[in-house]
């Protein structure tokens, strides 16, 4: 039996790192609460912070762009104020305005220079935050457990690596330092309201309390259409991940239309979402525009009555209705801006939720090198289970011998699979110990234990990069030599040299221009060359066709030699000459001893045995 119809059954359910379960058929909204939206600005600060000294000098410029676009009103202002109605006539100081004008050129142009700089500094901060956060997220995947990318869709994950990043970079580059202009704005608008009139300025205030209710609760209201936009984003994103990598399988069973009826259903839902999100976000911008306006007018108002009483002239009013705007200026950039930075915020809590889960713990401490490792392994009284009170291995008790070849055998989700991801620490134990040499693995460092260990596995792993590459992966020291002896004992040499470009031809992503077949051997050079002390074969000829398993059977022999060896297998016709076959059951082992010895006991080893001999799928 193949085994990828096994591993279903053995790993666990898809579900995401907040712990919701959910598939593309399901593509329901998260309708938790948003985390806490204060907490995410000030760690976004923190990454931002790293360019602290290119942050310092936009920080800087900006304030002189600031300060020099504060003076353009009181300037333009002064301007007006040269032009005076006289005995019915209107007259204008030529001399003052010139003055004024000069003032008014050299003042804007300097500011277009501080602009230029500006923009150059924010592009910077922003590329080198975008720099930061993928270099950190990517560690951190990285340093990750098995258990935790398993439970997770690549597609989603990827889409944190790229969508959520890219969209933090968008805000960080638009938003910074039209807001923090903007807050320097308002302090020096209303210091040279203030200076102008104080009653007008109070007036003014008449719209901040509106404006601050309005403004929090469109926030509150509209910031949950955000994150479900992400979290949608990163499904669709998985689907056409899933659709992409296994088209093949699709396009043989003709599950087209329901692939196309599962990609529109989560569409449809990020359709509507992301309407949503748009339409509520742009609700904000005319809030705060009515209101910018009714301030206006107030200002306005208040204005021309004290110019008719004779305490403010028409430049003073002048200057004052601009400041109005400027004061407003941090409301209404929030607000024409909401969407984009929600959408920031929103990707960077889900980029923060995967740098706060948990490393992989490494306990091990004690120094050993993988060299030493003799390969005697005891597994006592395991217990395990993918999903809690849904245990797969049951008290499993197995010793092996160094250079013992051991086979493991059973029907689909017996939990033969799962022996090795936890001999690896793929995965950690419920309960029960594992030794090798009488050591508990959870001692030995992981990289060391791995080391000691080499795995085929049905399904071949290969990168985009040569064939010589690929094979010395788990040896990059590796000399050619002995790339061309691995590559000879997988019974691959003849082949590759038959290549144009030989050991030096590039594969495509996943090794997609060989057959299955060829990827297999490939993978099983690649176990050659690392030299392990233990070995692992998962179903490791099964892509391949009779005549060139019993060649890789060859092969294998002479690399097991003074090896242990853990062989999972379907085909029990590559197993006749294992020194122990294993019969597991529902977490069990109901069967153990020598080819002979268990077809004689007529027990689950020979019915296995007589099923597949009659070509019974078993």
């Amino acid at each position: 039996m193949s085994n990828q119809a096994e591993r279903p059954k053995e790993q666990p359910p898809q579900v995401g790192f907040g712990g919701r379960r959910g598939g593309p058929m399901q593509a329901r909204i998260n309708k938790e609460k948003p985390k806490n939206m204060g907490k995410t600005i000030l760690r976004l600060l923190k990454v931002i912070g790293r360019s602290k000294y290119f942050l310092i000098c936009l920080l800087l410029t900006m304030s002189a762009v600031t300060v020099m676009d504060l003076f353009g009103p009181t300037l333009q202002g002064n301007a007006i104020d040269t032009i005076r109605l006289e005995d019915g006539r209107f007259t204008v100081d030529l001399g003052e305005m010139k003055k004024v004008l000069a003032q008014m050129l050299l003042l804007f142009s300097v500011s277009a220079v501080f602009t230029y700089f500006q923009s150059i500094l924010s592009a910077k901060i922003s590329q080198d935050t975008v720099f930061a956060m993928r270099n950190d997220l990517f560690a951190k995947i990285s340093r990750l457990s098995i258990k935790s990318t398993d439970s997770h869709r690549h597609g989603d994950l990827m889409s944190r690596m790229t969508n959520d990043v890219e969209n933090v970079s968008n805000a960080v580059s638009q938003s910074i330092a039209s807001l923090f202009s903007s807050l320097l704005t308002f302090v020096g608008a209303l210091i040279f309201m203030f200076r102008c009139n104080v009653i007008v300025t109070l007036v003014a205030f008449i719209t901040v309390p509106m404006t601050i209710f309005v403004s929090t609760k469109l926030a509150k209201f509209m910031r949950r259409y955000f994150v479900q936009q992400q979290i949608l984003l990163g499904k669709l994103n998985g689907e056409v991940e899933e659709m992409v990598i296994g088209y093949k399988t699709v396009v043989a069973y003709g599950k087209e239309p329901e692939t196309i009826e599962r990609f529109g259903v989560i569409s449809e839902d990020l359709r509507k979402t992301s309407i949503r999100s748009r339409v509520f976000g742009s609700i904000m911008g005319p809030c705060m525009n009515f209101l910018g306006n009714l301030q206006y007018v107030l200002v306005a108002s208040f204005g021309i009555f004290y110019v008719i009483r004779g305490r403010m002239t028409p430049g003073d009013i002048q200057a004052m209705l601009q400041y109005s705007r400027r004061f407003n200026r941090p409301i209404n950039e929030i607000a024409n801006q909401y969407a984009s930075i929600m959408t920031a915020l929103a990707g960077a809590e889900r980029i923060f939720e995967i740098m706060d889960t948990p490393d992989e713990v490494d306990e091990g401490t004690l120094d050993i090198s993988a060299e030493s490792i003799r390969g005697n392994i005891e597994f006592k009284g395991i217990e395990f289970g993918y999903v809690p009170g849904e245990p797969v291995l049951k008290g499993l008790n197995l010793s092996v011998k160094q250079g013992q070849k051991i086979a493991i055998v059973g029907a689909t989700g017996s939990g033969k699979t799962t022996i090795v991801n936890l001999l690896t620490r793929f995965y950690e134990l419920d309960g029960g110990k594992i030794y090798v040499d009488g050591t508990d693995i959870t001692e030995l460092p992981k990289k060391t234990l791995r080391e000691a260990i080499g795995i085929v596995l049905q399904d071949t792993v290969l990168f985009a990069d040569t064939i010589d590459v690929n094979i010395r992966y788990g040896k990059p020291e590796a000399t050619q030599e002995e790339v061309r002896f691995a590559a000879e004992t997988a019974k691959m040499d003849g082949f590759i040299r038959r290549l144009p470009d030989g050991y030096d031809t590039v594969l495509t992503e996943g090794g997609s221009n060989l057959s299955q077949g060829q990827r297999q051997l490939l993978a099983i050079a690649r176990a050659v060359i690392a030299n392990p002390r233990i070995l692992i074969l998962d179903e490791a000829t099964s892509n391949v066709d009779t005549r060139t398993e019993m060649h890789i059977q060859q092969a294998m022999l002479e690399l097991m030699k003074n090896r242990t060896s853990l062989i999972i297998a379907h085909r029990l016709s590559t197993i006749r000459d294992a020194d122990k076959i294993v019969v597991l059951r529902d977490g069990v082992i109901v069967e153990e001893g020598s080819h002979d010895e268990l077809l004689k006991k007529k027990g689950e080893y020979e019915k296995l045995y007589q099923n597949q001999f009659a070509g019974i799928a078993t």
